[in-house]
């Protein structure tokens, strides 16, 4: 399994969330960050993944949880939670032998903000 801490995400806490794309073009310094998670999510074992971290009961999962659900080898999970870690969906830590993993509710948070479009008015 890859080192949990070899990269670090970005910082997206610390920055401020976008407009809806429906109201306002997106920063030129922001596109970046977004399009890396989009392009995460847009792999199907990656936002299943991302899913079973999302929805985990305790707000963490560790990876003896997330590797059974697939007909998939442990390295190309590993694979998968790592480009997760690099786009900065998800912090992970290391505890003995197993690393567990928790959502990085900002970065998503600024995601669904960026696809929120409001019904138009009826006339």
């Amino acid at each position: 399994m890859s080192n949990p801490s070899a990269v670090a995400p970005p910082d997206i806490e610390a920055t401020p969330c976008c407009a809806p794309l429906a109201e306002a073009r997106i920063p030129a310094e922001a596109s970046g960050t977004l399009a890396q998670a989009f392009k995460a999510l847009g792999d199907p074992i990656r936002l299943q993944l991302m899913s079973m971290i999302a929805s985990a009961p305790d707000g963490e999962i560790c990876v003896c949880d997330l590797t059974p659900a697939f007909t998939i080898s442990s390295t190309t999970i590993s694979h998968h939670l790592k480009v997760l870690r690099e786009a900065g969906l998800v912090d992970a830590e290391r505890r003995a032998s197993w690393v567990y993993y928790r959502p990085r509710p900002g970065l998503m948070r600024r995601l669904s903000t960026l696809l929120a479009v409001d019904e138009p008015a009826t006339r």
